[in-house]
């Protein structure tokens, strides 16, 4: 998928293990885009809140999401287009990222929590501990009808992701953001 006149903001969102960094990395590679992994963005305060098994509430979240759409935002200002790997579990969470690049578009990672946790199992994450998991799917708001995005299987291929997100953002009208 070649940029648009308007540069495009892919956010891949879902719980940890979903597969958001293997998919957003190779949209981005395939596309030509700005890759961002928005856990590079995480406050030394919330990496070792996660990595000692704590969850992260909402006020932890807060400028951690800012940073996220402040980096998103000057992207879209550059007219480079991105697509970011980033958990997004709440529609408040989605909302502040909106709020710096309105045409925003989230493609939600959807799978069984036996699916994801053993994948959690299957590998290493620097921070994230898999008891981590129940929590993320306790606070996991689905995209609702109202929102720009597609909620694809996290069980299918990485291109077959791929290639649904493409058909979705194919008949969703491009925008110029004034941001």
């Amino acid at each position: 998928m070649k940029s648009e006149s308007f540069p495009r903001c892919v956010i891949v969102m879902g719980v940890s293990g979903s597969g958001k960094s293997t998919v957003a990395r190779r949209m981005a590679e395939a596309w030509g885009d700005h890759y961002v992994e928005s856990d590079d963005l995480h406050s030394t305060g919330d990496i070792e809140k996660m990595s000692a098994g704590i969850p992260l509430d909402d006020e932890d979240r807060r400028p951690w999401l800012h940073a996220i759409g402040e980096l998103l935002r000057a992207d879209a200002q550059q007219g480079r287009s991105s697509v970011t790997a980033c958990s997004a579990l709440k529609r408040s969470y989605r909302d502040i990222l909106r709020s710096y690049v309105p045409t925003a578009f989230f493609v939600e990672l959807d799978g069984p929590i036996d699916l994801i946790r053993s994948r959690l199992m299957n590998r290493h994450h620097a921070f994230m501990a898999p008891s981590l998991l129940e929590s993320q799917f306790a606070a996991l708001e689905p995209l609702q009808d109202d929102e720009r995005g597609i909620r694809v299987d996290a069980e299918l291929p990485v291109e077959t992701i791929m290639m649904r997100a493409e058909e979705a953002l194919s008949c969703v009208p491009r925008v110029a953001t004034d941001r």
